[in-house]
């Protein structure tokens, strides 16, 4: 399927064009929203205050090339590449973070790293909720490089978000997600 092909397909759909190949998944679990949503309000915060871009979650298609369209989890333009912010995301974002989930963990870590790390996202992020990891990988001449990698607690940084700070932990223990006791 082309691009073109791809957007004339209903709004609203858990869809990909991976390869040329529409790719279906079911909605996310409620750890894995609970991370997007602390991790993107975070992001967000520092990304404003500094005056750094533009901050988008999915789902909203980013276009990177043809048979190529992707929705990652959270997605960082850089305020010198808004020219790429249309209806939708035309081009190669700063930074991509996936949040890994059973049904598109392949995807994410194999496909898509590729085509992230050809195209030049500068940076991609990975987050598994089951092993209670973070990864991020810098894009050095189109080939990642882990840059910073944390499990369970600790702290990462970003080299593009001039600042940022995570504590890792503060991902994985939501209120209401898991084993947590209502008392």
């Amino acid at each position: 399927m082309s691009n073109f092909e791809y957007e004339k397909l209903p709004e609203g759909q858990p869809q990909q064009l991976i390869d040329g190949e529409v790719i279906m998944s079911p909605s996310p679990s409620a750890i894995h929203q609970s991370i997007v949503l602390e991790l993107a309000a975070l992001l967000k915060n520092h990304i404003d205050k500094n005056l750094l871009g533009y901050l988008f979650i999915a789902p909203i298609d980013v276009f990177l090339r043809e048979g190529e369209v992707y929705q990652p989890d959270i997605i960082f333009i850089s305020k010198k590449n808004k020219n790429i912010i249309h209806e939708k995301i035309k081009g190669v974002p700063d930074i991509v973070v996936e949040v890994l989930s059973p049904s598109t963990a392949y995807y994410d870590l194999v496909h898509k790293k590729n085509i992230y790390e050809e195209t030049g996202v500068k940076e991609f992020w990975v987050i598994d909720p089951d092993g209670k990891t973070v990864e991020i990988y810098e894009n050095v001449s189109n080939a990642y490089r882990l840059f910073s990698k944390v499990r369970t607690s600790g702290t990462i940084s970003s080299k593009l978000l001039d600042g940022f700070n995570l504590k890792v932990e503060n991902l994985f223990l939501q209120p209401g997600v898991g084993s947590h006791d209502d008392g």
